[in-house]
């Protein structure tokens, strides 16, 4: 394969491979097709960076799963509706008679518990028990400020990327109050961008869709905005500074809570692993 012979020529003395994924919900999901490309290659990132959905699966990513394990887990813990939802309701903070009194969100959810329920048990408590150097990108509240996460306990910090406010609870780290890293920076590239570096950022924040006069629920508007938002940013972003490669990798019409169509989302996802395969070739050659 043509393809493979470059990318063998060129990672002898090539440049580093930093990964980068982005925010999205479930559209994030479409993460794992790019990472099982990058393995049936053969490339390893040098260092990865994450943000919400894509903070979940870069660390799993960076402990050492393959993108085959990935897909794996994530068929199997979607596969069962009911247990999902017991492990969902499990994870809340606080409970649904607590609105009655005026006590909180009856929804809130634990993002580390959370986490607890859902991630691979190969994912170490730990930044440094990783494979691969990783950061995880959040948002402090009360500063304003992007807050990037790479060394201490593993769960509060990629709890804290995915703390989407009014869905999952904030989290108090090092003196800070954390939320969702999506607010300031939902694919936390440019600081990666460095000479001798090939920086591949895959986004999964969601397109405008045609023009409709259906109004959305309080849920799903809650998440809308936030995927507005990311999709805002990341459009800016580009604009000022593109990555070295670009990938488009999120699923039309998956909105950001349809986690159970997640065997449709990788399904849907398959061809991207093509195009991370010749943008990569292309620019490790460029590079050479």
């Amino acid at each position: 394969m043509p393809q493979r012979r470059a990318l063998a020529a060129t990672k002898r003395a090539g440049p580093a491979l930093a990964l980068v994924l982005g925010a999205g919900g479930a559209r994030g999901l479409s993460h794992v097709p790019v990472l099982e490309a990058l393995d049936e290659l053969g490339v390893r990132p040098a260092l990865i960076a994450g943000c919400s959905i894509g903070a979940i699966i870069g660390a799993a990513y960076a402990a050492g799963l393959s993108g085959r394990d990935l897909r794996d887990h994530v068929e199997a813990s979607f596969r069962d509706r009911a247990r999902v939802i017991a492990r969902l309701l499990d994870a809340r903070v606080g409970k649904f008679t607590d609105l009655m009194r005026g006590l909180g969100n009856p929804v809130l959810i634990d993002g580390e518990r959370m986490l607890d329920l859902f991630w691979p048990e190969a994912v170490p408590d730990r930044f440094e028990d990783l494979a691969i150097p990783f950061s995880a990108m959040a948002t402090d509240y009360h500063l304003h400020a992007e807050c990037s996460l790479s060394s201490g306990p593993l769960t509060p910090a990629v709890a804290a990327s995915l703390a989407i406010p009014g869905l999952v609870r904030p989290i108090v780290l090092d003196g800070r109050v954390l939320i969702d890293g999506a607010a300031i920076n939902p694919l936390p590239y440019e600081a990666l961008l460095a000479p001798g570096r090939i920086v591949l950022a895959v986004d999964t924040s969601a397109p405008a869709t045609v023009s409709d006069t259906r109004i959305p629920g309080p849920l799903e508007a809650m998440l809308g905005v936030s995927q507005i938002l990311s999709r805002t940013l990341v459009q800016r972003m580009i604009e000022r500074q593109p990555p070295d490669i670009l990938i488009r990798a999120g699923v039309d019409g998956v909105g950001g809570l349809d986690f159970f169509k997640a065997q449709a989302i990788l399904d849907a996802s398959e061809p991207v692993k093509d195009e991370v395969k010749r943008r990569l070739a292309q620019a490790l050659e460029r590079a050479g």
